[in-house]
């Protein structure tokens, strides 16, 4: 059985894990959803210096605090760009990573980098529109409640964990084995997620990694469809690196 460690996206929690980690620990795998600081329900620590170098440590803290070794560490979204900074910095206690529907930095970039320019522009225009100039909504959210989002659901999250770039320079790092999971069912031409996302994908691609792809909308890594893919992952010798 495998030791799990699931990193949620931008604006949410790890509440969002609640029915793929129940799936998991049925079938017998030790899981772990960690949330990030500012975000769900540690939305009160929330500040304008929270950036992804401090999410990036909220992950390592728990593999080291836990001492987790041979992890499979899973980042959904924006947990794409915290998970390889994780891998970064502890590599050896890894044995795969796994981008579900996430963003795939290269050295020295930040989200915004990955973006496509119609949704960096859609990103950077959610600032404006923030009450505060430091933390957004998600660019394509019509909620007009109240600020910040009530805990733990839909937090606003911390510009700086956009803008941050990232140093992607370790070889242990680079040697980590990747799996890419691509949800089609959002991602028409055009539309907002294949703009953020593709690019990420792409790159996947072309790096020879482990790739699956599921008829399914972007936030159902988190669901029924993601539980299923990661539990057929996590039973092949691959998913574990050997």
């Amino acid at each position: 059985m495998a030791t799990l460690v699931l990193v949620h996206g931008g604006w949410t929690g790890g509440w969002c894990w609640q029915y793929v980690r129940r799936r998991l620990a049925a079938a017998g795998h030790d899981v772990f959803t960690p949330t990030l600081t500012g975000l769900g329900e540690r939305v009160h620590l929330a500040r304008p210096e929270v950036d992804l170098a401090l999410h990036v440590q909220d992950v390592v803290n728990v593999l080291e605090a836990e001492d987790l070794r041979d992890v499979i560490l899973a980042g959904h979204s924006y947990g794409g760009m915290v998970i390889t900074g994780v891998a970064e910095q502890v590599p050896h206690r890894l044995a795969h990573l796994v981008y579900l529907d996430a963003f795939v930095p290269h050295d020295g970039e930040s989200l915004l980098d990955v973006l496509q320019p119609p949704a960096r522009q859609m990103t950077e225009a959610a600032l404006r529109r923030s009450p505060d100039g430091w933390r957004v909504r998600w660019p394509g959210s019509t909620n007009s409640g109240p600020w910040p989002a009530l805990a733990p659901r839909s937090s606003p999250q911390p510009w700086q964990t956009f803008v941050q770039p990232l140093a992607v320079t370790n070889p242990s790092a680079a040697r980590v084995p990747r799996t890419y999971v691509r949800c089609t069912a959002d991602k028409v031409p055009g539309a907002f997620d294949a703009l953020t996302l593709d690019i990420s994908w792409e790159r996947a691609k072309g790096g020879g990694w482990r790739l699956r792809e599921i008829d399914a909308p972007h936030n159902a890594v988190r669901e029924e469809p993601g539980a299923e893919v990661l539990l057929e992952l996590f039973a092949q010798p691959m998913a574990r690196g050997l």
